[in-house]
Order: C-alpha cells, then structure tokens, then sequence
C-alpha cells in the first residue's frame, strides 16, 4: 500500500459539509492522512475537531501551524485534545513560517526560529510525557511544573517539520518523526535526500526514523494543464512574494536564473507575469498532473527515490468515483 495523504484548503469558498464528505471518502478508501493548512485564512484545529468526530481511521494533522502566534503550551493543548477526539489519529505539523505572515499578520517579531521549533518540539512532548514543565531553554523558562489537566491518549504525538535551509533542515533529521520538503524539482531529489539522510545519520539515527513526504503533490485530473497552472502560480507566489527563504531555496538548487526571472516578472506584472515566467520544463518537474496512472507511475518514482509519503489531489467531485480512485491509488 502507498501511504497516500490529502490535504484542505484553507481559504476561498468552503463548505463544512462538503469537506466532512470529502474527508469521509478518504477515510473510507483507506488514505493514509488528511493535513489541513493554516496561513492566514481559517484556523486549522476548527476544522480538525470536526473532522476528528466525523472519521473513524485516517490520520489529521496540520500541514503547518506556525510557532509564533501560539505558546508552545498552548499548541500541545490543542494536539492533544484533538488526539484525544480523534482517538490518537493526530500528526502535528509545525513550521516556523516567515516574516511576512509573522510580522505583518500576526504582529510577532520573526526571531530565532530554530531555536524556537526546538524549544516548542521539547516543550509539547513534555507535556504529551506527563512530565511536569520546568524548562530553561533560550526563549521559554518555565519554572512551576504544569502539566496537562488530563492523561493524553499518547505519551508521544508524531511531529513532522516543515524546513527548507541546510540549519533547519539538520534540525529536522535530529528532532522530528518526519519532513514536510517543498518544491524540489526531479532532478534535485537525489541530491536532497542524500543530504537529509546524512543529517539523520549524525544525529545517530536511522533513515525510516523520518518520514519524509514526497514535496511533489500528484493530480488526477482530465485538466492537466489546469494543475500545471495551479503549480506554476503557487511556486511563484512563494519565490516572489514570500520573503527569501522560497527564492534562496531555489538558488541553492541552482535555479537562479529562473527564480530572478520570477521575481523581474511579478514586479513589473503581477502574479500572471511571475507564474508564465517559470520554464515549462520546471514546473513539469515539480508536480504530476494526469490519469491514475500516470499519477501512479509518479508515486512509485518518489517511492524509489525514497519518498514515503505522497500528496495527491484528485479532481472528481462524484464522492463513488472518488472512492474508486483513492484505493487505485492506494494500491
């Protein structure tokens, strides 16, 4: 079987009902995991709650909450009432966002974010742990010993971490139980994987003690071009209009020039202008788009190169149809 997940959009229209059905569907053809986003949009743990009532096996996470504009006290609360709603079905994905969504949204100072995810990793499996909180990191000393009014299902949810430079990435291998990579072209994958995988070695770990999942989403749809489009104006939003971790990240892969290109474009153009300049060979190879099978095809690619978890979006609305293709895809 392949670990497939999917995902909720968390902005535009939005239809309780219709994400409950979609989730159900999921839930019922056996996907693996369900992630829900949060930017600044709508909340994450909302829609988890009533997606815990409402599924029976599927994994829920976020895919990511920010750790600034909740304490990691706060954070754990809500991890492990969700883990405790859904009977122990939670992943807890974390990043530490930018500066623009945190500064400009959120009103925090974008400081020491490495030190923060570890210090926010220690703290919420302390509290998963029982373990009373007396903490004396860099940014959080907590000296009373609080622990939570209640015994958590588990004594350790899983945390995957969403991280991009070579520091946070380091972090990552030593720290979480996965890794959410994004944008990582084909070509690329090789290389990025075999130097996440000597950061999990010198941290004294083994390679399956990360999951790792594919950052190249998949998409049955008989609109190919249509995901292409979607692909192509979301990469570009990041490298243009996100700060410089996305644009950076893209130069270390050496795509500098295209990346510039993106950002010429999107000034002098907007958002139109930066996705048409991304090379049609670039945005191919940051996605798959196409029937099941060719969607297939791509997971088992991923597979090979050592990816352990797929996104996939399937473009049916017929909730039987849906069904049909989540288990072809399961496999």
């Amino acid at each position: 079987m392949r670990r497939v997940s999917i995902g909720i959009n968390w902005q535009g229209a939005f239809d309780i009902d219709e994400v409950v059905e979609q989730a159900k569907v999921a839930d019922e053809a056996g996907v693996d995991s369900l992630f829900v986003a949060e930017a600044w949009g709508r909340d994450a743990f909302t829609i988890l709650a009533v997606l815990a009532r409402e599924t029976s096996h599927i994994k829920l996470g976020t895919s990511i909450v920010n750790i600034y504009s909740r304490s990691p006290g706060a954070l754990a609360q809500h991890f492990a009432t969700l883990d405790e709603l859904s009977g122990g079905r939670m992943i807890i994905g974390l990043g530490s966002s930018g500066p623009q969504v945190i500064e400009h949204f959120h009103g925090v100072p974008f400081e020491k974010p490495l030190t923060r995810v570890k210090e926010y990793v220690d703290v919420i499996n302390m509290l998963m742990r029982e373990e009373p909180l007396q903490y004396h990191g860099k940014i959080f000393k907590l000296e009373r010993g609080f622990t939570l009014r209640f015994t958590p299902v588990r004594p350790h949810i899983p945390i995957y971490l969403a991280s991009i430079t070579p520091k946070s990435l380091e972090q990552t291998a030593a720290i979480a139980d996965g890794w959410f990579p994004i944008f990582i072209p084909k070509p690329q994958w090789k290389s990025q994987l075999d130097a996440f995988r000597g950061y999990i070695a010198a941290a004294g770990r083994q390679p399956d003690d990360v999951i790792v999942r594919n950052p190249n989403g998949v998409t049955v749809t008989d609109n190919p071009e249509r995901a292409r489009e979607g692909t192509a104006s979301g990469a570009a939003f990041y490298i243009a209009r996100m700060g410089d971790f996305y644009y950076q990240h893209f130069l270390r892969m050496g795509y500098a020039d295209e990346a510039n290109a993106v950002r010429r474009a999107w000034a002098d153009g907007g958002a139109a202008a930066g996705a048409a300049a991304l090379p049609a060979e670039l945005v191919e190879e940051l996605g798959t788009a196409g029937t099941v099978e060719q969607c297939i095809d791509a997971m088992e690619e991923a597979e090979s190169a050592g990816f352990q978890m797929h996104s996939v979006n399937v473009a049916e609305r017929d909730p039987k149809k849906r069904v049909a293709i989540f288990k072809q895809l399961v496999g």
